[in-house]
């Protein structure tokens, strides 16, 4: 490309960023001239923040301006997404994208792919299995896309610490789009083993763009306080002296929710951010995030990967991240447009156990794959995701890794149509080696997080050597480089304050909507749970194993045999003070259980005389079932469960009644004995279980 065209540029990059005198940072040129110029495939590999989307998006103009067709542009999360397309608009560029939030836009977006009227489509990688979206916007842009572009291309190597199985059918894409068509994958989390990986995905000539990883406005520290309210003690305390707002990362979708209020308690803006969470709501916490009108964001890993706040003044960990490569990506969202940024991480008893589930979780065991496989060809008219949970007992969550990694492998054991699965003619190769590689690498990277947590060097230069960073020296700004950064101390006062925060801290129980399938047939319940058999939104006192009282809720179950007398205060302090269940309950009953008879009878009936209430044993087991806790999906809890449960109508009260269990985690025990309570005269059936058992969410 002339010179002029680098002129060309150089103006549309002042009139983008508002700047008359800014200039490209090194390597930015070079990589958009390659793709523009020589229609290069590149894997560019640069620091958070150095302006990785500034290359394809000054690509993409410079493309469009010579008649060339849209970018198709793959991207992880709906966040990255919402900025990308802000990013984007600053170039003049129309971009769109189709993803999960927006279905009533997916046909004008089609329309308008047709008509050449779009200049960049963001999708995520999941869409590239889509029928509709193959079919109706893929297809038709297929022969004049004009450039090719994979953002966090870490996430397409299984080695990598974000890997996401639909990446892999990137390469099926590319090979299918035109031999000449550039290509651009961008990371700044990719070592040389994910370096590798991403070149046999993507093809061998793709070209390496690596520079520095330093991050000169970043100040480290590490400060490990084990226990969760010593934790957030030393929030409460020091956060105030940290300027900015910014960002708190946790490993839980509980720990977020209930970190983000234990802030809010102490008078600290604070939002909890989530996958799991309603897109408006997502929305409306990014913008105040990115508007400073909180202090800080308490998120799980959902808020990552392309967020872009250049004031971002600090990202704090509450939990230790699973490797360093994920740490470094994590708190690179800090300080990219500040001269001071602080990066803290806080490490916690929990870590391990946290880290040990992930691990274990990361791929299926080769027994499920082989239950899915067999079940599909078992079915030659397919089956559904529900239709899989009616025949295996996996959980559903589970069942869909299992598909989405054997769709995702080439050539590929099983296809979906029109909302099934199929087994093809392929004969499935287990590949346990490298699954039993994979886990060993994630445990040596959680020893080098230890290390990291507990070294004595420079904090900077270690995480860019993890990263293969050549260039990896001392910082000179960290806390083990420049001394104590922020004080390790936190107040007695506040610590007990947050201790009580723990304590009372409840989940809700929320009830069910549909009845799973058939597998309740035994009453004749199946389609939308009835308005006269639900169940009222109930609570749970802690979460199992909890700094609150999941811990003593343990020793009562497992070692004591009965409940300590502080679980009944808590509870009936909890249901007349916080919950307020209204109607109110007019009697108290329970869940029976065969292995422990007297536990919870026990317990409930202390707590209804703690609450003044009458405690009427009238549920009672007609046979026996197989333990709750080995089915492991919708169906197969609720199936197991039918028939097991008869109540005493004599008994019952025509009036609202508190149902006590001690666990809860499916909640399909106390959805049926709700039915069966609601079905012979009790008017309202509130839950409440001492613990909540599903606590990595």
């Amino acid at each position: 490309m002339s010179g002029a065209s680098r002129q060309e540029a150089s103006t549309l990059l002042r009139r983008a960023v508002a700047d008359p005198k800014a200039e490209f940072r090194d390597g930015q040129w070079e990589s958009i001239d390659a793709l523009v110029a020589d229609r290069a495939r590149l894997l560019v590999v640069e620091r958070t923040g150095w302006g990785k989307s500034l290359v394809y998006f000054m690509a993409t103009r410079l493309l469009r301006n010579r008649g060339v067709g849209p970018t198709l542009l793959i991207s992880p999360l709906l966040a990255l997404m919402r900025n990308q397309i802000a990013a984007a608009s600053r170039l003049g560029l129309r971009a769109e994208t189709i993803n999960s939030s927006n279905p009533e836009q997916w046909t004008d977006i089609h329309r308008r792919l047709r008509a050449d009227d779009v200049d960049l489509l963001i999708v995520s990688p999941e869409r590239l299995s889509d029928d509709d979206f193959r079919e109706n916007a893929l297809m038709p842009i297929a022969g004049r896309v004009g450039l090719f572009v994979v953002d966090e291309a870490h996430c397409i190597s299984d080695w990598g610490h974000d890997f996401r199985p639909d990446y892999r059918r990137i390469t099926r894409v590319l090979q299918a789009l035109p031999r000449n068509l550039p290509a651009l994958a961008t990371t700044a989390t990719a070592n040389d083993r994910v370096v590798a990986d991403i070149r046999e995905q993507l093809g061998p000539d793709l070209q390496l763009v690596r520079g520095p990883l330093a991050r000169e406005s970043l100040r480290l520290q590490n400060i490990r306080l084990p226990g969760q309210a010593e934790r957030m003690a030393w929030l409460a305390e020091h956060l105030g002296e940290i300027p900015g707002s910014g960002i708190i990362y946790a490993l839980t979708v509980a720990d977020a929710q209930r970190l983000a209020a234990w802030l809010q308690s102490r008078g600290i803006g604070a939002a909890a951010y989530y996958g799991s969470l309603e897109n408006d709501k997502r929305v409306a916490r990014e913008d105040q995030l990115l508007n400073n009108r909180i202090k800080a964001i308490v998120a799980t890993s959902a808020l990552g990967m392309g967020f872009d706040k250049p004031d971002l003044g600090f990202v704090i960990h509450f939990q230790r991240p699973g490797s360093v490569i994920h740490y470094y990506q994590q708190v690179g969202r800090a300080g990219r447009g500040v001269s001071d940024a602080y990066g803290i991480l806080l490490g916690g008893d929990e870590d391990e156990r946290i880290a040990e589930y992930f691990i274990a979780s990361a791929f299926p065991p080769e027994a499920q794959t082989r239950e899915v496989l067999d079940a599909l060809n078992d079915a030659d008219a397919g089956l559904s995701l529900s239709e899989l949970e009616g025949r295996i007992n996996l959980p559903g969550k589970q069942i869909g890794k299992v598909l989405k990694i054997l769709a995702a492998r080439t050539p590929a054991p099983i296809v979906r149509r029109n909302r099934k699965w199929y087994a093809t003619p392929v004969v499935y190769h287990p590949d346990s080696e490298k699954i039993g590689k994979l886990a060993r690498l994630r445990r040596r990277e959680q020893a080098r997080m230890r290390e990291y947590m507990a070294g004595r060097t420079c904090l900077m230069e270690y995480l860019r050597s993890e990263l293969d960073d050549e260039h990896a020296s001392v910082c000179g700004r960290c806390a083990n480089c420049a001394g104590l950064l922020l004080s390790e101390s936190y107040s007695e006062e506040l610590a007990e304050q947050s201790q009580v925060f723990l304590r009372r801290s409840e989940r809700w129980i929320r009830p069910h909507d549909w009845w799973p399938g058939d597998a309740l047939r035994a009453y004749r319940w199946r389609g939308p749970i009835s308005e006269t058999l639900k169940m009222q939104t109930g609570r749970a006192l802690s979460v199992w194993m909890d700094e609150g009282w999941g811990g003593l809720v343990q020793k009562g179950k497992q070692v004591d045999g009965r409940f300590d007398d502080r679980l009944v205060e808590a509870s009936a302090s909890m249901i007349r003070e916080r919950w307020r269940p209204h109607p109110a309950p007019a009697w108290v009953t329970c869940v029976p259980s065969a292995n422990q008879p007297t536990l919870v009878p026990d317990f409930a009936a202390r707590l209804a005389a703690a609450l003044g209430l009458p405690f009427i044993d009238c549920v009672a087991k007609k046979r026996d079932s197989l333990p709750q806790k080995g089915r492991n999906n919708n169906y197969q809890q609720a199936r197991n469960l039918a028939g097991v449960f008869g109540v005493d109508q004599r008994l019952v009260r025509r009036e609202p009644v508190l149902l006590v269990d001690d666990m809860v985690d499916s909640r399909w025990t106390m959805t049926i004995v709700a039915a069966l309570l609601r079905t012979v005269g009790a008017t309202v059936v509130h839950p409440f279980a001492l613990a909540q058992t599903s606590t990595l969410d």
